[in-house]
């Protein structure tokens, strides 16, 4: 009985050792929505670079991102969609761009991770005809179309924003016309073009791929300013090697290459 007891004990003690090896960092990553794709398929990838580590994903607009970091929401790692929302966390930032002078980003880990471009995307056949920016500014003047944009306080609709003032038109003005509708992020915006329920919408070239939208024109960047995606380690990270590890794969061949693969210009590499 002595020996069975003993022989019972040393195997409960492998199984905890075992279980305790194959415990797992978990990895929590806040990204922009319009990288739910691509970030997918990395997480794939990274499983055989570091099986170690699980990669745990919110996707969401960077606003919304940014407002549950400086809530106190767990994350290791954010990526965003345009320099403003991390530059709100960023205390080396200036005044200006970080009012409220929030500290979340470990310093020396900041890096321009993607490029995309901001893209007029329209359904299936192009019902409406809309051929560039230039057209669609002209029939919103007009009245005679149906645009999808992201709100004011996600990253596609502020570059929405610009191409709008670029040609002079006044959002509220449009909307008041009912000739503009809105999504919460750039997955909804996509959503209402894919589905026809809109003439056509301004998201990203990658969502667009995604998609498998057509797209009608691409803004240039005196539209609407270069499309920047900047990435950091946050310093409330519990797992900051981890984290690191993780932004530099980011950087590497194997991500650059499914990044590459649907529009974005990797900018790190």
């Amino acid at each position: 009985m002595k020996r069975l007891f003993a022989l019972l004990t040393a195997l409960a003690l492998l199984c905890g050792a075992a279980g305790a090896a194959a415990e797992k960092t978990e990895l929590i990553v806040f990204a922009a929505a319009s990288m739910t794709e691509t970030l997918t398929e990395i997480q794939a990838l990274y499983g055989a670079v570091a099986p170690e580590v699980e990669l745990v994903y919110n996707f969401d607009s960077s606003g919304t991102l940014k407002t549950q970091i400086e809530e106190g929401a767990a994350c290791d790692v954010f990526i965003s969609a345009a320099p403003k929302q991390m530059n709100q966390l960023d205390a080396a930032a200036d005044a200006g761009a970080n009012p409220d002078g929030l500290d979340f980003v470990m310093q020396g880990t900041r890096i321009d991770l993607l490029e995309n471009k901001v893209a007029l995307a329209v359904p299936e056949g192009n019902p409406a005809g809309i051929e560039s920016y230039d057209d669609l500014a002209a029939r919103l003047a007009a009245g005679d179309v149906l645009l999808a944009m992201g709100n004011a306080d996600v990253p596609v609709g502020q570059y929405t924003q610009k191409i709008l003032a670029h040609y002079g038109l006044d959002e509220a003005a449009l909307a008041a016309a009912g000739v503009v509708t809105y999504g919460s992020n750039v997955k909804e915006v996509t959503a209402q073009v894919r589905e026809a329920a809109v003439d056509c919408g301004v998201i990203y070239a990658t969502d667009a791929f995604s998609a498998g939208l057509t797209v009608a024109d691409t803004a240039t960047a005196e539209m609407c300013g270069q499309v920047i995606y900047p990435a950091a380690v946050l310093n409330i990270t519990q797992n900051e090697a981890a984290a690191r590890a993780f932004l530099d794969y980011l950087t590497g061949p194997e991500a650059s290459a499914v990044f590459e693969a649907v529009g974005f210009s990797p900018l790190s590499k």
